[in-house]
């Protein structure tokens, strides 16, 4: 009697450790799903960039579904000072990449205070990086009507009117520089030589519709837009085109800004297609 008493408890118990073990493995397994779910979600990456990364960057989200096929990457594309005035007015973006310093230094509260005045604190200065370079050239329309052979001729009667960036944008800052270099800058003014553009892409249109005699744009845009290059700025007409990248600190995806960060800096297919236009990949 006792021995069947014995082997009734022995099997309750057992029965109870059994149906532990078994819950225990359920929720251990449904954890294991859930965070599995979790990092499957997609995701909308916001990507602010300069005007004159549009094509390129189309290209590079293609490629990146095969990397991160969750996430989904949502371009603006403009002037850099735009998308900076964007981002300070609270526009919702994960990423931000320049055409120049001035505009990602006036959004990171590390940078030097004279550029940065309204101590503005927007950038993850942890994440920030110089990413590419650019070069600064001068185009003409097909078939060159005016006959623009360099630089030198926008102080010569060939020039009617030149295209150029808005000062505020950073190719137009770029311009300026060559301009006042050259000493010629107040003189086109004041003859009323220069027609603006909000973004590189605008000035680039207006060479390509033969609407200026010529445009300072960037090198890889002209390569876009097959125009002819007649002429490039040195180093002493203008300052270096550094492209810096950063995710900003109120992304809603930091995990995911980071990691497209990364792949712009090291994936060397990305590399590939910014290299193919003229752009420099910064080491």
């Amino acid at each position: 009697m006792k021995k069947m008493l014995f082997s009734a408890i022995a099997l309750v118990l057992c029965g109870g450790m059994l149906a532990s073990c078994t819950n225990a493995t359920s929720v251990s397994s449904g954890s294991s799903a859930a965070t599995a779910s979790s990092q499957a979600q997609s995701v909308e990456l916001t990507v602010f960039a300069a005007a004159s990364l549009t094509e390129t960057f189309e290209e590079i989200a293609e490629l990146y579904k095969t990397e991160a096929p969750n996430v989904s990457l949502q371009f603006t594309f403009d002037s850099s000072g735009t998308l900076k005035t964007q981002i300070e007015e609270g526009a919702a973006c994960d990423v931000f990449i320049s055409a120049a310093q001035k505009q990602m230094d006036q959004l990171d509260i590390q940078a030097d205070a004279s550029v940065n005045t309204d101590g503005l604190d927007f950038i993850d200065h942890s994440t920030r990086f110089n990413f590419l370079e650019n070069q600064v050239v001068l185009v003409v329309p097909q078939n060159n009507p005016a006959n623009i052979q360099s630089f030198a001729d926008l102080t010569s009667d060939k020039l009617n009117l030149i295209a150029l960036g808005n000062e505020d944008v950073p190719v137009g800052a770029y311009s300026t520089e060559i301009l006042t270099h050259l000493g010629v800058l107040t003189t086109l003014e004041e003859n009323q030589k220069i027609t603006y553009g909000s973004n590189v892409k605008e000035v680039t249109t207006q060479v390509s519709e033969g609407s200026a005699d010529c445009g300072i744009i960037y090198a890889t845009d002209a390569f876009r837009a097959g125009l002819t290059v007649v002429d490039k700025a040195t180093a002493d007409m203008c300052s270096q085109v550094i492209y810096p990248a950063a995710a900003l600190k109120n992304s809603q995806h930091p995990q995911e800004a980071q990691a497209f960060l990364t792949f712009l800096k090291t994936n060397e297919k990305a590399h590939a297609i910014l290299q193919e236009v003229g752009f420099t990949i910064v080491e």
